[in-house]
């Protein structure tokens, strides 16, 4: 079976997605979320199509945040957290 972008992105977003809902429990999920997005960073940098994994990434974690409800201040704050760690990470 071959590998697609989206084989190779969801469970990277699924992973950073279950932490937010954490948030909302009271979990104090800073630390583990911008673990979550360098270990993944890391390894979909070592793709031969590192540049297309990495931005659908940012963009799913993006998208992410844009739909959830407006109501749920702390999991979208943590979304675009991710977000913005994937797209600094991107730079380095």
């Amino acid at each position: 079976m071959r590998a697609t972008v989206v084989s190779l992105v969801t469970p990277h977003l699924l992973r950073v997605v279950d932490l937010a809902n954490e948030v909302e429990k009271g979990v104090n999920v800073d630390w583990h979320v911008r673990n979550a997005v360098a270990k993944t960073m890391g390894e979909l940098g070592e793709q031969f199509n590192a540049p297309v994994l990495v931005a659908s990434y940012v963009e799913g974690l993006e998208n992410v945040a844009a739909q959830a409800p407006k109501a749920r201040v702390e999991y979208v704050r943590v979304l675009q957290a991710a977000a913005d760690e994937a797209r600094r990470l991107r730079r380095d």
